[in-house]
């Protein structure tokens, strides 16, 4: 329930109703100032970690661009690369345009991503969404799984959020302090090679691995984006029975290094009274689309 229309009346001074004021106030000035945790709806993850401070915004980005544009190349070469008119790039092309616009809330940066889409013809059940704004769908995830609009929009918004928290950038962080490539003096102050670190480590994009805490926080964050943009969030639960009856033997791509499918369903379902009001007030999709046709 939204108590915003009570906050003028509020005369406690209560920290918990002072920070409602100071919300309040935020929004009728039209501030464009980023909303605290506390003052807003939807899910709550904490701050983000010391660790991207290690490396740049700026170059992490620029690498992702460089390998999605070979990706991009390679899969053309292959004959791999979804034509715009395809069927499914459309659909998620229009669920992508759905999403964004409330990827600013959490990265300001992404207000000025050039956001790319596109569909890679492969039996791999994965996708991905590199710093940057660059996503893509192998045709396996949507093919096998039968995935609808809904489940389409936990996946990339599942993606999305960890281009937005910058998982990436801080497992690259993780890495360099451990490794002993940067000091966090050297970084504050712009000494080093870490410029080339990052150029070093752009290939291993596609390929890096988050933690269990990552892919756990990029879940509710993706699933909240979803509901923002008009898509059932209860379809989280549903997505990951389809993966887990998918990961029979070995595990897909996607789920290599996830929390297990129970685990994540139970998170989802806890957290689903933080997002189910934002997907009720949400403005539905126009159109629906329908999953391929399963080979």
């Amino acid at each position: 329930m939204n108590h915003d229309a009570d906050l003028p009346s509020i005369t406690c001074g209560c920290a918990f109703h002072a920070r409602r004021r100071f919300a309040a106030t935020l929004v009728a000035a039209g501030a464009s100032l980023a909303v605290p945790a506390w003052a807003r709806d939807g899910v709550d993850v904490g701050g983000e970690s010391r660790f991207t401070k290690l490396v740049s915004a700026d170059q992490i980005e620029q690498a992702a661009a460089q390998q999605y544009a070979q990706m991009k190349q390679q899969a053309a070469q292959q004959r791999a690369l979804g034509p715009d008119s395809h069927p499914q790039v459309v659909r998620l092309r229009a669920i992508s345009q759905r999403i964004i616009p409330f990827s600013s809330e959490w990265n300001e940066r992404a207000r000025n991503w050039k956001w790319e889409v596109n569909l890679i013809g492969s039996k791999q059940i994965n996708a991905f969404c590199m710093p940057g704004g660059k996503i893509a769908f192998y045709t396996g995830i949507l093919e096998q799984l039968q995935l609808t609009d809904d489940e389409v929009a936990m996946v990339m918004g599942h993606e999305v959020a960890h281009a937005l928290r910058e998982h990436a950038r801080e497992r690259m962080g993780k890495n360099m302090a451990t490794q002993g490539a940067i000091g966090l003096g050297a970084a504050i102050l712009g000494l080093g090679s870490i410029g080339r670190s990052v150029a070093d480590m752009g290939g291993q994009l596609l390929t890096l691995k988050f933690g269990r805490e990552d892919e756990s926080e990029a879940d509710l964050v993706g699933m909240e984006l979803a509901a923002r943009a008009g898509y059932d969030p209860r379809a989280g639960v549903s997505l990951w029975n389809k993966m887990a009856q998918a990961s029979k033997g070995a595990p897909p791509q996607f789920m290599s290094t996830h929390p297990s499918g129970p685990t994540r369903i139970r998170d989802i379902e806890a957290n689903l009274p933080r997002v189910e009001g934002l997907y009720a007030k949400a403005a539905k999709p126009p159109q629906r689309f329908e999953p391929p046709v399963k080979k």
